[in-house]
């Protein structure tokens, strides 16, 4: 419910609470957790609210093809890294990420 409100008045970090709390909630390692997070944050929020915005007609169909490659590349690529180097290395390199979107959003 929390992370569901967040979601809905924020819109930013969502994806971070939630792989958070199911590390904490439910004892997943990293690796799992992000996969979970991707595919509840990635297809049903995302996926729904871009269904909304589809239909409403805000949605720029033009930058649709980059950001599609752009996903199945770094999909690819991150799944294949957290295969071959394992939770330790999907942790840091989650909070790397995490601590330098904070950066940015804090100071544009």
């Amino acid at each position: 419910f929390v992370v569901g409100f967040l979601n809905g008045s924020i819109t930013s970090g969502t994806g971070l609470f939630l792989t958070l709390w199911l590390i904490r909630w439910f004892g997943l390692d990293y690796t799992r957790a992000v996969a979970y997070t991707l595919i509840l944050c990635g297809l049903v929020w995302n996926g729904t609210g871009a269904l909304v915005l589809g239909v409403i007609g805000t949605v720029a169909w033009d930058l649709m093809p980059a950001l599609l490659a752009g996903s199945v590349i770094g999909g690819y690529l991150g799944s294949h890294m957290a295969i071959k180097k394992g939770n330790l290395w999907i942790k840091r390199t989650f909070e790397i990420v995490t601590i330098l979107i904070g950066l940015k959003l804090i100071f544009g």
